[in-house]
């Protein structure tokens, strides 16, 4: 009897300190960046399957593209870029763009992009007004302002360009953008308009920073003052106008 206690003691004790070993996979800790957009600073950036130089390549982004960050994981940003490829990018190479005026809060992104700022700018004409002043700060020029009237013209052109489904500087409402400020009381010395249709606030800057004549207005020493329209297109998704003014 003492016997059979013995034995049964001592597979009670191996079963204590002898356990089978089992694996875990731990996932990387991410963690915000605090803002959404950044410009790549490559010549050509590699976006891969995850967050390392042995993972596959999906696309490959050329330099002064924008991009959106989701999240950072150790050196690696994951980011989705046009055509919507989602994928990791050495964070080395990417320049954060924070909105004018402080961070973004990533956590509690605005529930409605048509809800204006302190700016008087919705969240879509906010984004694309700092993307465009980003490109100004990078060429070493002085970032635009925000004129009310001049928004207020940008805005009015872009929802008469929804509203009778046309596309061009020309309005069958208001005529040239020349027209369309003089009619708003708008005084200027110099006078420009860039428009776009596009899916998203980063394909539009980064197609008018892929044409020399919206880039020369994006860059020009001739402007500091500017109004942008950004409202919801059917046909494009949405419809950007960005008026330019110097004073």
């Amino acid at each position: 009897m003492k016997m059979k206690k013995v034995i049964i003691l001592i597979i009670l004790l191996g079963m204590f300190f002898f356990r089978i070993p089992t694996e875990t996979v731990a996932m990387s800790h991410y963690q915000t960046v605090g803002t959404t957009t950044g410009l790549v600073t490559a010549n050509a950036l590699n976006v891969r399957q995850g967050p390392g130089t042995g993972y596959k390549v999906v696309t490959v982004i050329p330099k002064n593209q924008y991009i959106r960050i989701f999240a950072q994981i150790g050196d690696w940003y994951v980011v989705q870029t046009e055509g919507d490829y989602v994928g990791m990018v050495s964070k080395k190479y990417i320049k954060l763009i924070y909105p004018t005026g402080g961070v973004t809060d990533t956590t509690n992104p605005p529930s409605n992009p048509d809800t204006e700022n302190s700016n008087g700018l919705t969240a879509d004409e906010q984004e694309t007004f700092d993307l465009i002043n980003a490109q100004r700060t990078a060429a070493g020029l002085q970032p635009l302002q925000i004129d009310p009237e001049v928004q207020n013209v940008a805005r009015a052109k872009a929802q008469d360009m929804v509203n009778n489904n046309y596309f061009s500087h020309t309005s069958p409402t208001y005529g040239s953008p020349f027209d369309m400020l003089k009619s708003y009381g708008v005084k200027y010395k110099a006078a420009g308009e860039n428009i776009a249709g596009n899916s998203s606030n980063q394909g539009a800057v980064n197609a008018w920073m892929n044409s020399e004549g919206h880039k020369a207005n994006i860059l020009s020493n001739n402007y500091n003052y500017t109004g942008l329209g950004v409202v919801s297109s059917p046909k494009y998704g949405k419809i950007y106008v960005q008026m330019f003014i110097g004073k």
